[in-house]
């Protein structure tokens, strides 16, 4: 046993120092990145149309649609989102992704929501996943994120075990389940060090398993064995983009692309029957929250509606209705407990990654594990650092009395 633990303790260490670096910066980001939902919203909301009479009623999503394209130049819109909170305003989302905020009593739009609260989000979740890379490197940064998130993985795994102490008795569990006062340097980053993690452990292994499926299609593909059921086949792969410098690739400059999207001729969209529908699919979930659809495929296709009680990542709020355009007869109507075990593991894991699953309290609970891994980093470095600097230190006193004793 002693052998098994002074084995797993090496790996332990060496794993996180060689993943440290990254391990830490993901930990900092994903706390940047708790509550991104609800800032946007909160932001969103300063958009607000002016009070208007107890007796006004919002517009409908074809004359919202209406609204919004004529605010563009007729540019093509690729999906709308409405809330039922009646002092929010609708989303309408454009080619080329743009996003624009409409007010729902008079169809005006008020502009890009929050540009600057996005571009940080935008930013903490490139370094979160990619290390910041771009263009063709990107899947380089995705391909270290996930070796280092495996990594942390391990060490959580095994710090389960480590961070307990060798002898069950209480008063050996007093020294590392809780926080001492007045301990110098390394003792302080050691009792840091076992704290945080035993305290943290759980929740942590799940946060960060729950990013393993994220980065490799393998892990994705292991979720549905493990759940018993067929993995689905891999997503046929997409036609390559123009390259970092090539015309309207990443590199190009954004008033360049901008233009060109301006330039190209967008076929016009379709949404003759979408008031119909959409009131069949908010009739099927009256406490909805957000209700939002995406135009693609042909004219005919039918209208996907999803209609979510939460804020958006939580699965188990939301249900996805299709419903034919000319009839606005109910095709399908799918919720989570309709999705085979598979996908319902892989969904449970995505959000508990994030926390988002279990809503504002989960999020709470993954934001502050993940600062605690940051300080668990910091404290696993600092102890090898300590460890090292002290191993060098012996080595050179041997030296030096090696030397003495020749001289003698």
């Amino acid at each position: 046993m002693a052998m098994f633990r002074t084995v797993l303790f090496w790996l332990h260490l060496v794993t996180g120092v060689v993943a440290g670096a990254v391990i830490l910066l993901m930990c900092v980001t994903g706390v940047a990145l708790t509550y991104e939902k609800q800032m946007l919203e909160w932001a969103d909301r300063r958009s607000e149309s002016v009070p208007l009479p107890p007796d006004a009623r919002p517009l409908s999503p074809e004359t919202l649609l209406a609204s919004a394209v004529a605010a563009e130049a007729g540019a093509a819109p690729t999906g709308i989102t409405l809330r039922a909170d009646s002092r929010a305003p609708a989303t309408v989302t454009f080619e080329g992704g743009r996003t624009r905020l409409v007010d729902p009593y008079t169809g005006a739009s008020l502009g890009e929501p929050s540009p600057r609260l996005r571009a940080f989000f935008r930013t903490m979740t490139s370094w979160h996943r990619y290390l910041a890379l771009e263009g063709a490197s990107r899947p380089t940064g995705k391909v270290i994120t996930g070796a280092a998130n495996l990594g942390f993985l391990f060490v959580v795994l095994s710090g389960t075990y480590l961070w307990l102490p060798r002898l069950w008795t209480w008063i050996q569990f007093k020294q590392v389940l809780w926080f001492r006062r007045g301990l110098p340097g390394k003792a302080r980053d050691f009792n840091w060090h076992n704290v945080i993690g035993i305290w943290s452990a759980v929740p942590l292994a799940i946060v960060v398993a729950g990013a393993v499926p994220i980065s490799f299609q393998w892990a994705g593909r292991l979720v549905f064995v493990v759940a018993g059921e067929a993995p689905p086949p891999p997503p046929a792969q997409a036609a390559p983009r123009p390259g970092p410098g090539g015309p309207g690739g990443p590199g190009a400059p954004a008033r360049e692309r901008q233009s060109r999207e301006r330039r190209e001729p967008t076929e016009a969209v379709d949404v003759a029957g979408l008031d119909r529908a959409w009131a069949a699919a908010t009739a099927q979930v009256p406490a909805w929250r957000t209700t939002s659809t995406r135009f693609a495929g042909p004219p005919a296709a039918p209208f996907v509606i999803t209609v979510d009680e939460g804020y958006g990542g939580q699965p188990q709020l939301r249900t996805t209705v299709t419903i034919e355009r000319a009839s606005a007869a109910i095709v399908k109507r799918e919720t989570f407990a309709d999705l085979g075990p598979g996908r319902q593991l892989r969904s449970w894991l995505r959000f508990a990654h994030t926390g988002e699953i279990y809503g504002l309290p989960g999020q709470t609970v993954a934001g502050l594990v993940s600062a605690g891994g940051a300080v668990l980093v910091y404290t696993g470095l600092a102890l090898a650092f300590r460890r090292c600097w002290a191993w060098l230190r012996r080595r050179r006193l041997a030296a030096e009395t090696a030397n003495a004793v020749k001289a003698a």
